[in-house]
């Protein structure tokens, strides 16, 4: 497995990860995903197996307004996290995790923050586990 940098020559393979979590905007989501690569201050990352196809990403922003139970400022924040289900359950999720908190700390951050809707049990189970694992 390898975790890079989102840029043009992979952006549709990160696309097409990002309609699998949010499918509902396809149009939106494009014009989303090209704002975010081309932000000073967001990002994405692309794990990719093997054979070079992605199988998972994780979206970070550096955020500067409040965000709750944050000290300092800026706090690196994901935004996103997604593997693809076959993928799931084999580290890979903490893999991005781990790379965000070094993507975090060369931004000055010393925070990473995150949050889940209610509804979304499988994102609450995973940020649990991410915390506790701290």
């Amino acid at each position: 497995m390898q975790i890079v940098e989102v840029n043009p020559d992979n952006f549709d393979q990160w696309l097409a990860l990002t309609l699998e979590l949010w499918p509902n905007f396809p149009d939106d989501m494009r014009q989303s995903m090209t704002e975010i690569m081309h932000s000073p201050r967001e990002t994405g990352f692309l794990l990719l197996d093997e054979t070079g196809a992605a199988v998972g990403f994780i979206n970070l922003s550096l955020r500067y307004e409040y965000v709750p139970g944050a000290t300092q400022h800026p706090v690196a924040y994901v935004e996103g996290i997604y593997i693809s289900p076959n993928f799931r359950r084999q580290g890979m999720g903490t893999s991005l995790i781990r790379h965000a908190e070094a993507w975090a700390h060369a931004h000055g951050c010393t925070q990473l923050a995150s949050d889940a809707l209610l509804e979304n049990t499988t994102s609450h189970t995973f940020h649990q586990k991410w915390d506790s694992k701290q």
